[in-house]
């Protein structure tokens, strides 16, 4: 077991640095996170630098307890993990031949934290150690990494083990209690997680609580010689008219319809104004952007920018690495990217498109923004998204163009845009209507938020006295709508301004609550289960003074001033450790014992249906008879009881029409036919043919008798081929076998399949 380093080597790091460039007859190695960076990096360095992975962390707290000693000011104790004892073994064969040591892994707290622990495990001299860190890998940013090497930023590696004692104790405190009162051992509370479910879950309750209000519009449809014009109804003697009910609308009607009534324009504003660009993006607008155009969750978004970051194949180019890194809150830009940009618009759109002083975000920005980083940015700019479009996929050509098109229009100007409003009187009611017009598209030309912004509304030249005609009187009920459930992108959005969170935090904490079961995706919008409407009140009951917006978005101060050495990281923790035990221990004493019960009524015996877990982790119905009464009924996504689905498949057996049923195991198909009984499984393709050789079969899920996943083929049982993880399609580049998706609490890689190769790739994740 490793401990953290003692002040006197602490205090040794501060001593080292780089003073020369690697020479000519050195060896070099350089330790990054990801492999994908590697072909992009070694073609940057040259021959002379070996590139190396450890796959993300490569240290954590021992499994089962704290790792931290509490009577010890929080000492906190590591050990490597055990998948990558391997990867520690390999790394320092390796560093022990070479004359240098790089730790180029990311540049954020995350990244800080992990140098500082393949530190701890290189067992070479100090002085061949060195931390490098860029924003974007080309060659101008890696080489001077390598040439203005750093120390190890301890004041960040401890805000980031704070963090991470922090959520350890919120884990492993909280979520027993939960076990014990709840009867269900898959629960788990989350210092952020479950900030994040009590948000939804309180939209949800508003949304249950709104009573919805009538009220009405009348659009007129008038004309002007001969040219059609839609107004709208706006004021009453001057006032802003509110029109409540059929009755009222009706009123204004008649009298808007009478042949007596006198439609005349009375006043013509018209005013020009500037709209400017918005900032480059930072990982939340990015989301939600990806969101909004693309309909990319929060998730996607991040891995997708993740290979556009860490480097493409560009044909004879080699791997190039197209954007900055994509986890950062600062809209910062760098002197060589506003030069970049001004060149690319100068030559590209001429002098008007750009500004007289290039275009400054960084001060309209809020506080606490970690500004070490850039905005996401191209790192080149010249690299057009149609330029490159052929070395990409779809969904990497789509976000690289929205991130190229929204950071070069930043760098634009302003685009002039003449408003008109016209008022037309007609007895003592107003009507208006209004038109833009985009007089320079500035920057428009390359991005908009809004996809009317190039197709605005016109209306014919007015004059004041002008007499219009009516044609017709369309009155329009409507009624008041209540909040709308968070989507992925609002949730970042909401978790932003409250303070909540890192741009690191927001995928997994998005992903955590889903698959957890607290959470469920309903046409794009995350609606709370009965579980975690359940979970979250008890939470919010008995730990109000943690699960709340207001102590979480201290925290995240709190950590932010460790990291500026503004506090020290041991008195956070002892500030939060005695209050927080105290509420622990009183919610064991006063949380009572509870099963989550439904509304449903069990159709054999009345009593209250029970929310049940499966050992399979799927949720259902049982009866809060059991075990006099049996009866168990499936629950679809959000809760309800789940409807039998009428299929067009007919039973092999008797010919009856099959019904598709949800139970604790899964979906399965049932004959509708009582007397027949006959039951099948629904079985989930993969898209992947059999790699057994001769077979012409298809890879699908599989479930054991043991409720275990597995994939098989579907020529069962004249074929036998089995894997135990799900297959990606591809091939494995050293045997030609199947690569296979492992998932692990540490992340998720891309292995072979066959166990005697050891070709193995990571799939980037954001840690919780």
């Amino acid at each position: 077991m490793v401990k953290t380093p003692t002040k006197k080597a602490e205090t040794k790091e501060i001593k080292m640095k780089a003073t020369k460039k690697t020479s000519k007859g050195e060896k070099a190695l350089v330790i990054v996170e990801s492999p994908a960076k590697s072909k992009t990096i070694k073609k940057i360095l040259g021959d002379n630098f070996q590139i190396e992975a450890s796959y993300g962390h490569i240290r954590d707290f021992p499994k089962s307890v704290l790792g931290f000693d509490v009577q010890k000011d929080f000492e906190p104790s590591f050990v490597v993990i055990p998948d990558k004892k391997k990867v520690v073994t390999k790394l320092n064969e390796i560093a022990k031949k070479c004359d240098k040591i790089y730790l180029a892994s990311d540049p954020d707290r995350e990244g800080e934290a992990i140098a500082w622990h393949v530190r701890q495990v290189l067992e070479v001299p100090d002085e061949k150690i060195f931390r490098i860190e860029f924003n974007e890998i080309t060659p101008k940013a890696v080489k001077y990494a390598v040439e203005h090497s750093r120390n190890i930023d301890m004041d960040k590696v401890r805000a980031q083990q704070t963090r991470q004692i922090l959520d350890r104790l919120v884990g492993y405190k909280i979520s027993p209690v939960l076990w014990e009162k709840l009867r269900n051992n898959r629960l788990s509370a989350g210092r952020v997680q479950s900030v994040a479910l009590k948000m939804i879950c309180e939209r949800e309750e508003e949304i249950e609580a709104f009573v919805p209000v009538e009220y009405w519009s009348i659009m007129a449809e008038l004309d002007k010689a001969g040219v059609p014009i839609e107004a709208e109804l706006s004021k009453y003697q001057d006032k802003k008219i509110e029109i409540k009910n059929q009755e009222e609308a009706q009123n204004i009607v008649n009298f808007l319809e009478a042949k007596s009534t006198k439609y005349e324009v009375s006043k013509i504003t018209k005013k020009d104004t500037q709209r400017k660009p918005s900032a480059p993006f930072i990982t939340s607008t990015l989301q939600r952007e990806a969101s909004s155009k693309l309909g990319y969750g929060v998730a996607k978004t991040m891995q997708v920018a993740q290979k556009l970051y860490e480097g493409m194949e560009m044909g004879t180019e080699g791997s190039v690495g197209l954007i900055t890194y994509m986890r950062t809150d600062s809209v910062r830009i760098s002197d060589d990217a506003t030069e970049m940009s001004k060149d690319f618009i100068l030559k590209n759109y001429g002098e008007k498109y750009y500004p007289n002083e290039p275009n400054n975000y960084v001060k309209a920005t809020k506080k606490n923004v970690q500004d070490a980083h850039e905005a996401i940015r191209p790192s080149y700019p010249e690299k057009t998204p149609e330029s490159i479009k052929q070395y990409l996929t779809n969904e990497q050509y789509r976000l690289y163009k929205l991130i190229w098109d929204r950071f070069i229009s930043s760098q634009m100007s302003n685009a002039n845009v003449a408003n008109t409003s016209v008022d037309i009187t007609a007895g003592d009611y107003t009507l208006k209507v209004g038109a833009s017009k985009i007089m320079f598209d500035g920057f428009l030309k390359v991005y908009s938020e809004d996809s009317d912004d190039l197709n605005k509304k016109t209306i014919p030249d007015f004059e004041k006295g002008d007499v219009l005609k009516c044609k017709k009187i369309n009155p329009k009920q409507h009624f008041t709508q209540p909040p709308p459930r968070f989507s992925e992108a609002s949730l970042v959005k909401a978790l932003e301004e409250h303070g909540i969170g890192r741009p690191s935090t927001y995928a997994p904490i998005i992903t955590k609550i889903q698959t957890k079961g607290y959470v469920e995706k309903i046409e794009k919008a995350l609606a709370p289960t009965l579980l975690g409407k359940t979970v979250s009140k008890q939470l919010s009951e008995h730990f109000s003074n943690i699960i709340n917006y207001k102590f979480t978005a201290g925290m995240e101060t709190q950590l932010d001033d460790v990291a500026e050495q503004k506090t020290v990281w041991n008195k956070v923790l002892k500030d939060f450790y005695d209050p927080f035990i105290e509420t622990v221990n009183n919610a064991k004493q006063n949380m009572e014992r509870i099963n989550i019960e439904s509304d449903v009524d069990c159709p054999n015996c009345g009593k209250k249906m029970l929310v049940r877990n499966s050992r399979f982790g799927t949720q259902f119905l049982g009866c809060s008879g059991y075990p006099e009464c049996k009866t168990m009924m499936p629950l679809n996504n959000t809760g309800e009881v789940q409807e039998p689905e009428v299929t067009d498949e007919k039973c092999e057996k008797c010919q009856s029409d099959m019904i598709i049923k949800v139970g604790p195991y899964g979906k399965y198909m049932e004959c509708t036919n009582a007397e027949c009984k006959n039951r099948k499984r629904i079985v989930k393709t993969t898209g992947v043919k059999c790699a057994k050789d001769g077979c012409e079969g298809e890879i699908v899920q599989r479930k054991s008798k043991y409720g275990k996943i597995f994939y098989g083929c579907n020529k069962y049982p004249d074929c036998d081929f089995v894997l135990w993880n799900e297959p990606t399609g591809e091939l494995c580049p050293k045997c030609s076998a199947l690569l296979v998706k492992k998932v692990l609490k540490k992340g998720t890689t891309i292995q072979c399949s066959v166990k005697t190769c050891d070709y193995s790739r990571e799939v980037e994740e954001d840690a919780v």
